[in-house]
């Protein structure tokens, strides 16, 4: 190397293989604050292998899985940018209503991320490994060709499947809620209605800017709306004001899924190489179908011009607060006289002035019926509830919005505790195997030996996923298993509750009561530590335990026995990526009720059957 090469001029002359070696130690952050230096240095971070590096780093996809993608966009630089916007959405997240189950694995597509249901159910013959695990689309976003999001909630509704399109706002780093929100925006010119897309299309040099800035460093002038007027945020509204406002917006943006983008979501293993050939041919078109979509159906609608939405705001209010007292009266819309419309309309009327009052007091009363934020879930901020016009005059359209926050929560045992109101997600905490925690993670467990195999007396067995943690203290260290979703037809334990809990300090001398294993194999216990598992206490939400063991046998399975009743829980680890793309799509519940169901249930509200047997056609069959 020249001695007089120095600073850029040194970087310049590097062969464009060795200063992609060299940017494995630079963020994308650092890599366009580079490209905003000069020039020069501009055309050299623009390199393909530079950005390629980048995408390979980001740790989502393998390598010939980002030489796929990179068909759907303009360039790595593009794709890096949906990648980085997109990775903190990806894991286990979950709602605690129903009881039975609401666990929404987000992982990705092509050119995407889905999130996935699971369905609580029951295995078949083959077992958890080749068995096919049944889930239903909650949502996704789709990488754009400029690398910005476009978001599609799914739903089901009168037999019809549907998308409704949508924005996200930009994806916080060590986001833990994810909430399905309405956002205020404006009109363009001439009229026509604003896409809501995360970004517009970007030269390379306002992709740069957009990548090397966070949204936190936005001005206090662009958050403001002018003349002193502060946004307000969705959620200042009443539960009543945020329900009408997306069932509303759902109602007018809601789109027909064409046959040609009715099939699967991502692409199945690689493994199955022809298979896999056929459906990344299926999805490039089904992108390109959806994008259209998009962008020629929109994804907002004028409030103001809607005949179903006045142009004054409070007589939306008063609508809404009449037809939910017309539904809780068993009236609807069919009212028997004038006389029943006119009391209606006389106690709307004065549900709402009462309603107006009491939040001047800054008191919280159940509105339209709904339910009161309890004082374990709610700030004495969120009690003051703003009013549907305040949030309403910051746009003149109104259009659903991803919303990936960061909040502090609370959780018990690994499992978070949660608002009762909001329209949210919730992200669990993936804990890492290392050497003082080689259990922690996800596994997925049946009741019976040997494990996962269906019996005679009973031919399908309950699917349990169970999130392994520790928790560490001066006196002890336990190794505590969440359940976090179970395949019952009727819940027997609640969401969040430790199945078993392990001292691993403390060995158990008591024997495994088997010698051979499902092939005839003999078992080897490697470990075993005493424990207590879960049993009938003092009510569903209060169980009680009894003792037991914790075994961890050959071939990484772990079994966990209870002492009294001999009843053994087993469990293996579980690569849910995999699992889902050899499983069977099923259909959706109303968009609304899909993302977060609020009611409380302790049956399957997500699907009328409990097994693949009984599974509908999977939409690759159809494809």
């Amino acid at each position: 190397m020249l001695p007089e090469l120095c600073g850029s001029s040194l970087l310049l002359a590097l062969p464009d293989d060795v200063f992609a070696i060299i940017s494995r130690s630079l963020s994308p952050k650092d890599i366009c604050n580079l490209s905003l230096c000069c020039r020069s240095l501009c055309t050299l971070v623009a390199s393909e292998k530079v950005w390629l590096t980048q995408c390979d780093m980001v740790g989502i996809l393998p390598h010939k899985d980002l030489i796929d993608w990179r068909k759907g966009v303009s360039s790595y630089k593009a794709l890096c940018r949906f990648l980085v916007s997109v990775k903190p959405l990806l894991g286990i997240w979950v709602h605690q209503n129903p009881e039975l189950g609401n666990v929404v694995y987000v992982m990705p597509g092509f050119m995407s991320v889905v999130g996935c249901r699971i369905i609580p159910q029951e295995l078949g013959p083959l077992g958890i490994e080749d068995g096919p695990i049944l889930w239903s689309p909650v949502f996704e976003i789709i990488g754009d060709l400029d690398g910005s999001v476009l978001f599609f909630l799914h739903g089901r509704e009168n037999g019809t499947d549907y998308v409704y399109p949508g924005s996200v706002k930009p994806v916080e780093q060590n986001c833990n809620v994810l909430l399905l929100e309405v956002e205020p925006g404006q009109q363009k010119k001439g009229n026509v209605l604003l896409q809501s897309k995360s970004f517009a299309y970007n030269t390379d040099e306002q992709i740069s800017r957009k990548l090397s800035r966070s949204s936190s460093e936005l001005p206090r002038s662009q958050r403001m709306l002018g003349q002193g007027d502060v946004k307000v945020p969705f959620s200042r509204l009443g539960f009543s004001d945020r329900r009408k406002l997306i069932e509303v917006v759902t109602t007018h943006v809601r789109q027909n899924v064409p046959d040609s983008a009715n099939g699967p979501v991502f692409p199945r293993l690689r493994s199955d190489e022809e298979n896999f050939e056929k459906d990344m041919v299926f999805l490039f078109e089904r992108r390109s179908v959806l994008i259209q979509m998009y962008e020629l159906g929109g994804s907002c609608i004028d409030w103001k011009e809607s005949p179903e939405l006045p142009s004054d705001p409070t007589q939306l209010q008063l609508r809404e607060i009449r037809r939910s007292i017309d539904c809780s009266s068993g009236f609807h819309s069919s009212l028997n006289g004038d006389g029943h419309t006119k009391s209606i309309m006389k106690k709307s009327l004065g549900g709402y002035f009462r309603a107006s009052f009491r939040q001047i007091l800054g008191k919280s009363p159940s509105i339209n019926g709904s339910r009161t934020l309890s004082k374990n879930n709610s700030s004495s901020s969120e009690n003051k509830h703003a009013q549907l016009h305040e949030f309403l005059r910051s746009g003149d359209t109104i259009g659903l919005t991803l919303h990936a926050s960061t909040v502090r929560l609370s959780s018990y045992r690994a499992w978070p505790n949660m608002h009762d109101s909001r329209f949210a997600l919730y992200k669990l905490p993936m804990w890492v195997p290392r050497a003082d925690q080689e259990y922690a993670g996800l596994w997925g467990g049946t009741f019976g030996w040997p494990p996962g195999k269906p019996t005679e007396d009973k031919p399908g067995k309950a699917l349990f996923f169970l999130l392994i943690s520790y928790e560490e203290s001066d006196v002890q260290r336990l190794l505590i298993a969440t359940k976090i979703l179970e395949g019952t037809h009727y819940v027997l334990h609640p969401n969040g509750s430790a199945m078993f809990i392990a001292n691993i300090d403390e060995p158990s001398h008591d024997p495994f009561p088997w010698d051979i294993d499902a092939d005839s194999t003999p078992v080897s216990v490697k470990h075993a530590f005493a424990g207590e598992g879960i049993a009938n206490g003092y009510g569903f939400r209060y169980p009680g335990s009894k003792p037991g063991s914790l075994f961890v046998i050959q071939n990484g399975l772990l079994a966990f026995i209870w002492k009294e009743s001999r009843a053994v829980l087993t469990m293996q680890r579980l690569n849910l990526q995999e699992l889902l793309k050899k499983g069977e799509q099923v259909p959706a519940l109303p968009p609304i009720a899909n993302f977060s169901y609020l009611t409380k249930s302790y049956s399957n509200v997500f699907a009328g059957f409990s097994n693949a047997s009984t599974c509908l056609s999977s939409p690759r069959e159809r494809h």
